[in-house]
C-alpha cells in the first residue's frame, strides 16, 4: 500500500481527490467533501474503488504542480519513451469533473487505464451501460459518466482502456458526477478546463501580498493554496481534511473523519489567508459562521456539516479494512456533541482580525458575537472536553479558559479600537478574572510551568499557544519555564507531541500517536518571540523538509519509521506552516506575524 506522502491532492472548491504516486486515484467523495466515496482504495483494496492510469509496462515517475495552480502532472520515464498525465478538477459551476490528459512526449509509450467504480465507500458495485459515446455508471441517487476518446471495454466489473501516445499526442479521460434520476450533463471541452483551471489558480495565488524569503515562498503558496482548495466555494465552510480515518498510529484506532468544518480550524485558517492578503474568503466564511451558529449559543458545536449542518451521526464501516489495518473505518464524528470552550475565543478572535484586516463591520455579525459572549460569561466556568477532544471525562483545561480569556479581551478591544458597543467594563472584569484564575490554579510552581488542565502535573503542546494569543508575554518567567518544561517532556526525535498518551489516560483510548505537526510549528513561534531566533529557523527549516515532494503535510508524523501519520492533507498543519513563516520572516508587520497585541512581549491586561 502506498504511503500518505505518496499521494497529492487535486480538487474543485467542493471536494478533492487523492492521487498516488503511480497513477492510482485512490480516494474521491462526490459530489462534495463529505459525501461517501466513489474511490475508496485509500482505506481498502483497489476492489473498493479507484482510477489507475499509466504505462502498461510500468516506468518511473516524477511529479510536480504546475507553478502555482492545483494541476497535478505526473511524467513517466518508461524503455519505449516518456509520457505525462495532467490530473485536475476544474472548479465548478454545478457538475463536478475530474479530468485526466495523456500526452506523449518522446518515443510511443502504451498506456492502460483501470476504472473501478464503487459506491458508497466501495461497498456497492454500480450498474454500467453505453449512452452514446460515454459509459454511465449508476448506483441509487449516483451516477457517474465516463468519457474518452481512447478505446475502453469491461472486464472483471472494471472499465479498461489501452491506447498508446506519440510524441504531441493527447487523449483525454473525463469522469464526471450527476444525480442517478437526471440525465449525464454535457460533456465539457478537457483542453478548455485545463486552461481555465491554471488560470483559476494562478490569478488566486497572484493576490498574495505578503513578501516571504524565496527559499519559502513555494511550500507557503502551497500550503495556502491547500486551504483554499479545503474550502466549499459554495457555502464559504472550510474543512479540516479531504480524508477520513487515516490513522494517528498505524494498526490503531485514532482514526476519525476530518471532511466537516472546525470553527478552531476555519478560524485559524481564515487567519493565515487573511494574513496572506485574501480578505474575500473572510467574508465568505462570516457569512457562513452566522448561518452555521444562528439560534441559541448553547447550542453552538465545535464543527458543522459543510453547509452548516449540526448531525453528524459516527458510523463504522466494516466492509472496509482500514489503511494498513487500521480499523475502524468511520464516517460521521461524535465530537460534534461535545462542549470544547475554545472554540468561543476562536471565533471572537477571527472576528476581530478580519475587521482589523478591513473586512467590513456587520451589525449582525456582532449581535451574534455578543450572544456568545453572553453565554461565556457563565459557561467559561464549566470543564470541557478541550482542544484534543478527549472522549474521557471533562475537565478544567488550562487551553480552554485561556481561549476564553482571549474571547472577552478580543470584545474588550473591539470596542476600544473598533467603535462597536459593549458593556465594557463588566467583559473587562471577567477577562481579569479568567486571567487571575489561570495562573493560580493553571500553574505548578513546583513544576515551573502552566499544566494540561486544573490539578494536573500534566503537560500539554497547546501551552505553547500562552504567548501567541497574547495571555503573557514570553519573556515572562511562567512562559520561560513552560516552554522549558515542553521541550524535556514532550520533544520526541526533535518534534512536539500533543501530550503524553498513556494506558488509561485523559483520552480514554489506548497509547501511541506520532508528533502533531501543528505543535512543532507553535514551537517555532515561541522560539521566535524569545529571541531564539538560530533554532527557530532550524526548526521551521526541519518541518518544511517533512512535506512530500509536491508540499504537502499530514496532521502527524512518525519519525522513527520517517513517514506521515493521520488525516492528509491537514488543513491545520498547513495553516500553522504559514502562520510560523509570517512569525519568524523578517520586515513583516507585527500584524501580520500573530493574532494580537501582547504577542510581542508587551503585557498583556491582567
Amino acid at each position: 500500500m502506498a504511503r500518505i506522502e505518496d499521494y497529492a491532492l487535486i480538487g474543485d472548491l467542493q471536494t478533492a481527490a487523492l492521487v498516488e504516486r503511480g497513477g492510482s486515484i485512490d480516494w474521491l467523495c462526490l459530489p462534495r467533501f463529505d459525501a461517501g466515496a466513489c474511490f475508496a482504495a485509500l482505506l481498502g483494496s483497489p476492489d473498493n474503488g479507484r482510477w489507475l492510469l499509466a504505462p502498461a509496462e510500468g516506468g518511473t515517475p516524477s511529479r510536480r504542480y504546475l507553478d502555482d495552480t492545483l494541476v497535478l502532472e505526473t511524467t513517466w520515464e518508461t524503455p519505449s519513451g516518456v509520457a505525462r498525465v495532467l490530473d485536475f478538477m476544474p472548479p465548478r459551476e454545478r457538475a463536478p469533473d475530474l479530468v485526466r490528459i495523456v500526452e506523449g512526449v518522446r518515443g510511443r509509450v502504451a498506456m492502460r487505464s483501470e476504472l473501478t467504480i464503487r459506491f458508497d465507500y466501495g461497498r456497492i458495485v454500480p450498474w454500467v451501460r453505453r449512452i452514446g459515446d460515454a459509459r454511465a455508471a449508476v448506483a441509487g441517487p449516483d451516477a457517474l459518466c465516463f468519457r474518452t476518446s481512447a478505446p475502453t471495454r469491461g472486464e472483471n466489473m472494471h472499465t479498461v482502456s489501452r491506447f498508446s501516445v506519440a510524441a504531441g499526442e493527447r487523449v483525454p479521460f473525463v469522469l464526471t458526477w450527476y444525480p442517478s434520476h437526471e440525465p449525464p450533463p454535457q460533456p465539457i471541452d478537457p483542453e478548455r478546463a485545463l486552461a481555465d483551471t491554471e488560470a483559476f489558480w494562478r490569478e488566486w495565488c497572484s493576490r498574495c501580498t505578503t513578501p516571504l524569503p524565496p527559499r519559502w515562498r513555494p511550500l507557503v503558496r502551497r500550503s495556502l493554496m491547500v486551504l483554499k482548495a479545503l474550502t466549499y466555494a459554495p457555502t464559504g465552510g472550510i474543512v479540516a481534511a479531504p480524508t477520513t480515518s487515516l490513522p494517528e498510529r498505524i494498526g490503531g484506532v485514532r482514526n476519525w473523519d476530518y471532511r466537516y468544518c472546525w470553527l478552531r480550524d476555519a478560524t485559524l485558517t481564515l487567519l493565515a489567508l487573511l494574513n496572506a492578503g485574501y480578505a474575500e474568503e473572510a467574508a465568505s466564511w462570516r457569512l457562513w459562521l452566522l448561518r452555521a451558529v444562528a439560534g441559541d449559543p448553547a447550542d453552538v458545536q465545535i464543527m458543522y456539516g459543510v453547509a452548516g449542518e449540526r448531525r453528524l451521526t459516527e458510523l463504522e464501516l466494516p466492509w472496509l479494512p482500514g489503511y494498513e489495518g487500521s480499523r475502524p473505518v468511520r464516517i460521521g464524528n461524535a465530537a460534534c456533541e461535545q462542549l470544547q470552550l475554545d472554540v468561543f475565543g476562536e471565533v471572537l478572535d477571527a472576528l476581530y482580525q478580519a475587521r482589523a484586516h478591513g473586512v467590513a463591520v456587520q451589525q449582525e455579525a456582532w449581535a451574534i458575537q455578543r450572544a456568545l459572549l453572553d453565554h461565556l460569561e457563565e459557561a467559561w466556568r464549566e470543564p470541557d472536553e478541550g482542544l484534543w477532544e478527549i472522549r474521557g471525562e471533562r475537565r478544567h483545561f488550562v487551553h480552554s479558559k485561556v481561549m476564553a480569556w482571549v474571547a472577552f479581551d478580543r470584545a474588550v478591544r473591539t470596542v476600544e479600537t473598533q467603535g462597536l458597543e459593549g458593556p465594557l467594563e463588566r467583559w473587562r472584569a471577567l477577562r481579569d478574572a479568567i486571567h487571575a484564575e489561570v495562573c493560580e490554579r493553571g500553574y505548578d510552581p513546583e513544576l515551573g510551568s502552566f499544566v494540561q488542565s486544573y490539578g494536573s502535573t500534566e503537560l500539554d503542546a497547546s501551552l505553547l499557544l500562552l504567548p501567541l494569543v497574547g495571555f503573557l508575554p514570553a519573556s515572562d518567567p511562567r512562559i520561560v519555564g513552560t516552554v522549558a518544561a515542553i521541550e524535556r517532556e514532550l520533544v520526541h526525535e526533535g518534534l512536539v507531541l500533543r501530550y503524553r498518551t498513556r494506558e488509561h489516560g485523559i483520552d480514554g483510548l489506548p497509547p501511541g500517536e506520532g508528533v502533531f505537526l501543528p505543535c512543532s510549528f507553535w514551537l517555532v513561534d515561541c522560539y521566535e518571540l524569545l529571541g531564539r531566533h538560530e533554532e527557530a529557523h532550524a526548526l521551521f527549516e526541519r518541518l518544511l523538509g517533512l512535506s512530500n515532494d509536491v508540499g504537502l503535510l499530514a496532521e502527524e508524523y512518525d519519525p522513527r519509521a520517517g513517514r506521515l501519520l493521520g488525516n492528509f492533507p491537514q488543513a491545520f498543519t498547513h495553516l500553522a506552516l504559514v502562520n510560523a513563516a509570517l512569525a519568524i520572516a523578517p520586515h513583516l508587520p507585527s500584524l501580520a506575524r500573530r493574532r494580537a497585541p501582547g504577542s510581542r512581549g508587551e503585557p498583556a491586561p491582567r
